[in-house]
């Protein structure tokens, strides 16, 4: 008999599960912090193709120099170039935050947009990153939807889609509003830890009885 995936039972079972682990680093910036939404902005484009730890670590570094608009776009962009190295792609992203900053003073007097569409316009700025930060820095509803979201949310069979811009759609339309801006932290969190991309740890999972595991071919 199929087990019926309830996703409220998943919500509440995920939120006691990632207490035993570290939640992600821009979630950290997005805590107790007036200027929360610009530090979110900018330790989201420097966790692009980066391990966590190293956007944690080049973060740090980079906003003990600067954490304002201003300060970061004052930076020659090999300074920045060396407090975030090694990021990937450290040189562009060096560029990227200071051209970003520049924006900020420009165009938003130096605040950070609060929604999709003005995010979206500034260079290097996805719909994952503009989610992030309307979510974390603005506690506006959003679904930010990166690599773990989409995998995580396709094995459960939640949604039956191709790309993470389909998959926030599809959650748009289908996940319970009250569960959009904790989504992301919870499967982050989950997909780091546990339901890894290669081989995920479906014998320690308290959600392994009514996953279904779609395309999953090998797991511990």
């Amino acid at each position: 008999m199929k087990i019926k995936f309830d996703i409220t039972k998943v919500i509440r079972i995920l939120r006691r599960e990632v207490k035993k682990w570290e939640v992600p680093i821009v979630t950290i910036y997005s805590r107790g912090n007036k200027r929360s939404a610009f530090l979110v902005l900018i330790s989201c484009i420097l966790s692009l193709r980066t391990r966590d730890k190293q956007t944690a670590a080049a973060s740090k570094r980079l906003f003990a120099v600067a954490e304002t608009p201003k300060e970061i776009a004052n930076l020659p962009a090999e300074e920045i170039e060396k407090l975030i190295y090694p990021v990937g792609f450290y040189r562009n992203k060096a560029n990227t935050v200071r051209e970003v900053s520049q924006t900020l003073i420009d165009k938003y007097d130096s605040k950070t947009p609060d929604t999709i569409e003005q995010l979206v316009s500034l260079k290097g700025v996805g719909r994952k990153t503009a989610n992030l930060v309307v979510t974390l820095g603005y506690s506006k509803l959003g679904i930010c939807v990166d690599t773990h979201v989409h995998r995580i949310c396709n094995i459960w069979g939640y949604v039956d889609t191709k790309n993470p811009d389909k998959t926030e759609m599809a959650l748009r339309n289908k996940l319970p509003e009250k569960y959009w801006i904790e989504f992301n932290d919870l499967l982050v969190t989950f997909g780091q830890n546990l339901c890894k991309p290669v081989s995920p740890m479906c014998s320690k999972c308290k959600l392994a009885g009514m996953c279904p595991k779609v395309g999953v071919r090998k797991s511990r």
